[in-house]
């Protein structure tokens, strides 16, 4: 992969209609060849026999027990709380 260069920023901004200047062309052309680099190394790796996932939900995650526990402190919590009243959180109203 070749480097970018400033001129390459400069001609694409300009064919996107933005308004670039040099100084900021340049660290863009930096930034975004390091990032095609990284993409280099990251084609090189071996994907021989790996099946691509079609949905990332496909992959499982073991999840612990949905069991309630009883060693929460209301009084810490809402002590850092806007608004409480009678153990509960007051919050603004939003649709009249």
């Amino acid at each position: 992969m070749s480097q970018l260069t400033s001129d390459d920023i400069l001609s694409v901004a300009n064919l996107a209609r933005l308004k670039v200047d040099d100084n900021l062309a340049a660290d863009y052309a930096k930034d975004i060849s390091k990032i095609l680099s990284m993409m280099d190394i990251l084609s090189s790796v071996d994907t021989d026999g790996i099946a691509p996932l079609a949905n990332i939900h496909e992959s499982s995650q073991t999840l612990r027990a949905d069991i309630p526990t009883t060693d929460i402190d209301r009084t810490a919590n809402q002590s850092v709380a806007p608004s409480t009243a009678d153990g509960l959180y007051l919050v603004p109203q939003v649709i009249e």
